[in-house]
């Protein structure tokens, strides 16, 4: 896998060999970043949560494009330990934390810009994940069934051959997206 934009644009990423990861696809993660882009603009001065981060290439995409902070949310040691490899590999400071995502949203008090959210499809654990985020600016949730987002803004859906981006943003967050321009 490569970084695709942003400083680091084009450096190589080491996957876990593992099939409990489904890294993201490169032209999904362009097209997140220029959504995220649209909703927040510059990322600089930003933070970026990674939950349940595999690889840890979208942290790294994040601190490619000029997000500030970063934190990566693993529980797998093994997994966990490619992302160290990768952060370090590419010289990318962050929180990087081998710890399970529950636990972490329960304890955290941080505010996040945006969080990306991407647990094992047949996890279950959608619900449990969003009643427990901490305040935000705007999330990513990549799902492959309906999740109910009735407690949140449904700011954009986006379907890639069954792989489904949904952008929302608590209901007091003056996170707008105006879906006209794309």
């Amino acid at each position: 896998m490569n970084i695709t934009g942003g400083k680091l644009k084009g450096r190589i990423v080491k996957a876990p060999e593992t099939l409990t990861t489904r890294p993201t696809l490169s032209k999904v993660r362009m097209s997140i970043f220029n959504v995220l882009y649209s909703l927040i603009g510059e990322f600089e001065g930003k933070s970026f949560l990674d939950l349940f981060a595999g690889s840890g290439i979208m942290g790294l995409e994040a601190a490619s494009r000029g997000f500030s902070s970063i934190t990566a949310i693993e529980k797998n040691k093994n997994v966990f330990n490619i992302i160290k490899l990768n952060y370090a590999n590419l010289n990318v400071e962050g929180r990087l934390l081998c710890t399970d995502a529950l636990k972490f949203l329960a304890n955290t008090k941080d505010y996040f810009d945006i969080i990306y959210i991407d647990p094992p499809y047949l996890s279950g654990i959608y619900n449990d994940v969003l009643q427990k985020l901490p305040p935000f600016g705007a999330a990513v949730v990549e799902h492959s069934k309906p999740v109910d987002f009735s407690a949140f803004k449904l700011l954009k859906s986006k379907n890639y051959g069954g792989k489904i981006l949904s952008y929302i943003s608590s209901m007091q967050s003056e996170v707008n997206y105006d879906s006209s321009k794309h």
